[in-house]
């Protein structure tokens, strides 16, 4: 099933920075996106929300459940919005850009999945939030 520019879907939340909040969201996403995206773009969209999450819990907030990580999807006009903001101090994401990790690499290739997938990724100066825009055509 392909997805419909009619269809509008928008879930926001303030998630505890835990991989249980984080895997209980995935759930509620994976329902609530059922049947408007097709697979191939079930699974961008899931991959670069996960991998925004995960940096957010993993590297912003550091696994504190007491710290919250803010999301928000919108899927409307054939275009996919993500954006995902933690409460850390952020990261220099002009020298990560500058100096992206290789596929190989067993840590920071978070920019360049992202960039692969995305049609657009941006940071906030802070380095704290990204805006993740997935074009979804046909």
């Amino acid at each position: 099933m392909t997805y419909s520019p009619r269809v509008e879907c928008e879930m926001r939340t303030a998630l505890p920075a835990s991989w249980q909040a984080v895997e209980e969201f995935f759930v509620e996403f994976r329902l609530r996106q059922a049947g408007l995206l097709d697979r191939d773009h079930s699974f961008a969209a899931e991959l670069l929300l996960r991998e925004a999450l995960t940096n957010a819990v993993a590297h912003g907030c550091h696994t504190d459940p007491d710290k919250l990580v803010h999301c928000v999807l919108r899927l409307k006009s054939r275009r996919l919005l993500i954006i995902v903001q933690d409460g850390g101090d952020g990261f220099d994401w002009r020298a990560a850009k500058r100096n992206p990790a290789e596929f190989t690499d067993c840590s920071g290739r978070g920019i360049r999945i992202l960039r692969k997938y995305a049609n657009h990724v941006r940071y906030n100066d802070r380095g704290n939030l990204v805006a993740i825009v997935k074009r979804l055509c046909c």
